[in-house]
């Protein structure tokens, strides 16, 4: 079952408007920075090369993007409680902008501040201001706790 509003708000930090960012069955997660990919990467079955990134910096408050390929950081710092699994979904205004918006499973005990892909579709590109609302988070409760909680390499990132 997907958690409510009432409870969603005790996994957040650093929501900058919970009368805003606080929807029925999720909370909205707000850029923090914006990266551009400057090298290739490696994804082996256990090893791994990231990219290479590189910080974009905001104009009076907006990025201006062009079409291609971003690493956006939220604002938010999410605490995952261990009986819980984060599902992450663009926001209907990026899709009806040809922007398409892409984010992982967050796992019972992750905490962080996540990341996420943007993908700029639209020949024309996209102008997006600092802490715009780009993604939503659904809390999925799980029948029971899982056998053990992530600790995997992302835990505690961007804090």
């Amino acid at each position: 079952m997907a958690l409510p509003d009432k409870l969603i708000a005790n996994f957040i930090c650093c929501i900058k408007d919970s009368s805003i960012q606080v929807q029925p069955a999720g909370v909205d997660l707000t850029v923090c920075k914006v990266y551009a990919f400057t090298s290739p990467a490696y994804i082996g079955f256990k090893d791994r090369k990231l990219a290479g990134i590189r910080e974009i910096e905001p104009v009076n408050g907006i990025w201006r993007l062009g079409p291609g390929a971003y690493k956006v950081m939220f604002n938010e710092v999410v605490k995952v409680p261990n009986d819980v699994v984060g599902l992450c979904f663009p926001r209907s205004s990026l899709l009806r902008s040809g922007v398409i918006f892409t984010c992982t499973v967050w796992d019972p005990g992750y905490v962080g501040r996540g990341e996420g892909l943007l993908t700029v579709l639209n020949p024309q590109g996209l102008e997006l201001e600092v802490s715009a609302r780009v993604a939503q988070l659904v809390f999925i409760k799980l029948m029971e706790k899982p056998s053990r909680v992530y600790e995997g390499a992302y835990k505690g990132e961007n804090i």
